[in-house]
C-alpha cells in the first residue's frame, strides 16, 4: 500500500459529497415531463456558443445542432406517455426520433429554462 492510500484510507480524510445540483422539471398539457439540469460550466457555454455560431452551417442547420448541444448537456429524463427515458445516449436517440410536437415542446422547454437559469445564453 503507498502512501497516498494510506492517506486517503485514514478517516476522516472521506472528500465531502459534492451537493446534488438544482433541476427543473417542465410539463406539456398532453403529459409529457422534462427535467432539465441548472448548472452549465463555462467551458460548455463556450462550447455552445461555437455551436450556434456555426459558421460553416445554415443558420437552420446551426439552430438544430444547438438545440441538441443543449438537450444533450442539460436533459436529465423525458417521460412521454407514462415511459421515462434516462441516459444521455438514449435520450438523444429519442429527440432524434421525436415527432413534431415533441420537439417543439422541447424546444419551447429549453428557451424557457435558458431564460430563467441562462439568461446570457441565446436558445435555438
Amino acid at each position: 500500500m503507498g502512501r497516498r492510500s494510506r492517506r486517503r484510507s485514514r478517516e476522516g480524510d472521506a472528500p465531502t459529497p459534492m451537493p446534488d445540483a438544482p433541476t427543473a422539471e417542465y410539463h406539456s398539457e398532453d403529459g409529457m415531463v422534462l427535467e432539465l439540469g441548472c448548472v452549465m460550466s463555462p467551458k460548455t457555454r463556450a462550447q455552445y456558443q461555437k455551436t450556434i455560431e456555426g459558421n460553416l452551417l445554415s443558420q437552420e442547420d446551426a439552430w438544430h445542432r444547438a438545440m441538441e448541444f443543449l438537450f444533450e448537456r442539460l436533459a436529465l429524463s423525458w417521460t412521454i406517455n407514462g415511459v421515462s427515458t434516462e441516459g444521455q445516449s438514449e435520450l438523444l436517440a429519442r429527440l432524434r426520433m421525436a415527432s413534431q410536437e415533441e420537439r417543439q415542446f422541447v424546444r419551447s422547454s429549453l428557451r424557457e429554462h435558458c431564460k430563467e437559469w441562462f439568461p446570457d445564453i441565446k436558445a435555438p
